[in-house]
């Protein structure tokens, strides 16, 4: 797990607009006649329409999609009760998972009330305001009480995910856990270490599959909470039922399952061998569980074990959960979150986790082949079936119990809408990111001298994705380092002035003396432009010596591929190399190319081009759907330009007849289905959701992706150079360190490529 300084999680939360969320618009606001109809005097009407029938909120508003993510602020995360403005960055981060997993509006609601009367009192005040309510970060036992008395007394979903959430995942975990160790949940010994509001849910959650409450060993702080205690509330009276007492060490002694919900180090290797065979260790505290997965595996061959962390297998992780529950709940307009429909969850977590991986989540971790098994017994987090197998399986136990005001009809339909939910996220960059963690490469860092570099350099390293190689005079990075605190372990340090590296500037010079002394370089330029760090470091990656290269910070894009193209070189059969950027926008990433290579290509030019696009993007596990841009549709006003790409669009339907590519075609039409269709009902393109872009020319390459970045405020990877022979590639002039970072994980998976 990268490790996260204070001041980059502050600067993480400061840096352009303050917090994490904001709400935007849904409806046109250009016109005095938008304006008008979306507040006085058209906003009357729906006004209208909702005082007669009350219901049709639903139906005028956004009440349908909207949840409340509300606390009080007296336990949040380890930190305890630090009040509710404190809480405030935590309840916007569930808002921002609520939105990315599952496509759901929040709002987060931080209320000053620690009387559990007056919390209840505030959240009835506003719940007509929403279609679902989130309670979080609420010391138990008042947690328990509010959420009782919520759920009793409003009809819209209620959950306090502290509870369920980690419930439901680790009830998942273990009835898979149980399958796997042939081990029935009605005779398992299980032991629990913590007694808070998730784990006394998730004792009563195991006790609604099927476990035995004389079977289960809960502590807390003051030790087995049995019948001889007289300090147990309500909630853990329940699980009061032995008469004798025993001490944490001596309840592991033939133990079946352990459940740490408390805090790091209370397990050892002595408690974990005393357990019985094949034993099920959940160690969920976090960030450092109660036993490391290091010390439980080295005393247990045959043990099956889960963490809340995503560096080992089996993360028991709430985000599994809560968004895709909610989603279903909301979808059928439940007027609860009943136990029927925590168990569905349970129980389609469960089945997922025993289905064939899809490749693309193989791809994201780094593995060929992700199975039902000891290591697999929940899903993982960027499963993207998730969304269409947990919500649907809510949605009808819903249904089924009762309590959905709005039951489906048309299943089917309905999982293609939640498929389509998930173009509104950062699938992709997840994805990125996991893929090139899967595999880190040695990367070098052409322009270590500067800030920014050295920065994104510690990311890539403490993310798992890159060893960096910093190129640069040495004292300056290191002074760099010292005064910003850049930590960076055993990292290699190389100046290619100086005289340690003598020896291979003059193996690098010759090298690059054989290849280009036939193109007016003489012998000495040739070892003299070693001294030049981006000579010196495509030379290193060229003979093996590292793996990928970023450079571009600090100069022109032009005058920094120059020597790149010259020393590395195009892949065999490729004949023009490109520049292609990546924008995640809410309709899904957009590809667009040719961006920063090639002034006017021709026709030719251009079928090469997109097909080796074509080819990158499906690296990426996406589908390419493309569209040649011009001023013209399909000849309507002649030119060079209109013409050009016309002419590639006839080889690449030639050449590359399942390509799915047309052209030329005006980008309003290329990004309009509705128009598209209804003008050229002909084109390919037609009920395509067209992902990539193909420009006639530098200039409106460029130019469209800068207007689109900054208009839109996307996250943008690139330029990724394509077709050369390894893997380097040229950041934009001043990129910021989240660009530079996201050029490093796309570099370490073209090097994993090559």
């Amino acid at each position: 797990m990268a490790k996260i300084r204070k001041q980059d999680a502050l600067d993480y939360h400061v840096m352009g607009r303050p917090g994490k969320i904001e709400v935007i618009p849904t409806k046109p606001y250009s016109s005095q006649r938008d304006l008008s109809l979306a507040y006085s005097p058209g906003v009357a009407e729906p006004c209208l329409k909702i005082a007669e029938q009350k219901e049709d909120v639903y139906k005028y508003t956004s009440k349908s999609n909207l949840v409340a993510v509300i606390s009080n602020g007296t336990a949040v995360l380890g930190l305890g009760d630090i009040g509710p403005e404190a809480s405030k960055p935590v309840m916007e981060g569930k808002g921002l998972l609520f939105k990315i997993f599952a496509d759901i509006d929040v709002f987060d609601i931080e209320i000053d009330a620690k009387d559990p009367e007056l919390f209840i009192q505030t959240v009835k005040a506003i719940a007509p305001t929403f279609g679902g309510i989130n309670l979080e970060d609420i010391k138990a036992p008042e947690a328990f009480e509010i959420e009782r008395r919520l759920k009793a007394e409003l009809d819209i979903p209620i959950m306090h995910d502290d509870q369920h959430g980690t419930a439901i995942i680790s009830s998942a975990a273990l009835l898979n856990a149980l399958e796997l160790a042939r081990k029935r949940i009605d005779r398992v010994k299980i032991v629990i270490s913590g007694a808070g509001a998730s784990a006394l849910s998730c004792a009563k959650l195991y006790v609604a599959l099927g476990a035995k409450v004389s079977n289960i060993y809960m502590f807390d702080s003051k030790g087995l909470i049995g019948a001889f205690r007289s300090d147990l509330d309500e909630m853990k009276q329940f699980f009061a039922v032995h008469k004798k007492d025993i001490s944490f060490f001596d309840a592991f002694k033939g133990a079946d399952v352990f459940l740490g919900l408390s805090r790091a180090g209370l397990v050892s290797k002595e408690m974990i061998k005393k357990m019985a065979k094949d034993p099920i260790v959940f160690a969920l505290a976090n960030p450092d569980p109660e036993i490391s997965f290091k010390d439980a595996t080295s005393v247990r061959k045959d043990i099956i074990m889960a963490t809340g962390r995503s560096d080992h297998p089996n993360q028991v992780n709430n985000v599994l959960g809560f968004p895709f529950i909610f989603r279903g709940a909301l979808d059928v307009r439940a007027t609860t979150i009943n136990e029927e429909m925590k168990l569905a969850a349970v129980k389609a977590i469960a089945a997922l986790a025993k289905e064939t991986i899809p490749e693309e989540v193989n791809e994201a971790y780094g593995e060929k082949n992700i199975s039902f098994g000891r290591d697999q017994i929940i899903p993982k987090p960027l499963d993207p079936r998730l969304i269409y197998s947990v919500a649907p399986a809510v949605a009808k136990a819903a249904i089924d119990s009762g309590v959905a005001k709005n039951p489906i009809r048309d299943w089917s339909r309905y999982e293609a809408e939640l498929k389509a939910r998930l173009g509104l996220d950062n699938e992709l960059l997840r994805n990125i990111t996991a893929k090139a963690q899967s595999n880190p490469k040695k990367v070098v860092f052409a322009e270590a001298d500067h800030l920014k570099i050295l920065k994104a350099a510690q990311v890539a390293y403490e993310e798992g994705v890159a060893f960096p190689i910093l190129l640069g005079d040495k004292n300056t990075i290191i002074e760099l380092m010292n005064e910003y605190g850049i930590e960076l372990p055993e990292v290699t340090i190389i100046d290619p002035k100086s005289e340690t590296e003598e020896e291979r500037r003059t193996q690098f010079g010759m090298e690059f003396f054989n290849r280009r002394k036939r193109k007016g370089l003489t012998e000495y330029e040739a070892v003299k432009l070693m001294r030049e760090r981006n000579h010196f470091g495509a030379m290193m990656v060229d003979l093996g010596y590292a793996d990928a290269m970023i450079t571009g910070l600090t100069r022109s894009y032009r005058s920094t591929v120059r020597p790149l193209l010259q020393i590395i070189g195009l892949e065999k059969e490729v004949k023009t190399a490109a520049g292609m950027y990546i924008l995640n926008t809410k309709r899904g990433p957009m590809f667009l190319a040719d961006t920063t290579v090639n002034l006017n290509p021709t026709s030719n030019q251009i079928a090469e081009i997109t097909i080796n696009v074509a080819k990158t993007i499906k690296k990426l596990k996406v589908q390419p759907k493309i569209a040649l841009l011009s001023y013209s549709n399909f000849g309507s006003s002649p030119g060079p330009d209109s013409e050009k790409m016309a002419e590639a669009v006839k080889m690449l339907h030639s050449d590359q007849p399942g390509l799915i590519v047309d052209g030329e075609l005006q980008a309003n039409f290329a990004l309009n289905s509705d128009l598209l269709l209804e003008k050229f009902p002909f084109s390919s393109l037609v009920n395509k959701e067209v992902n990539t872009l193909i420009f006639p020319n530098l200039s409106a390459g460029n130019i469209s992706y800068k207007l689109l970045q900054q208009m839109t405020d996307s996250d943008a990877i690139g330029p990724i150079l394509i077709g050369l022979r390894k893997s380097i590639h040229v950041v934009q002039l001043g990129a910021s360190v989240r660009e530079i970072i996201n050029m490093v994980k796309v570099a370490v998976i073209d090097a994993q490529n090559k």
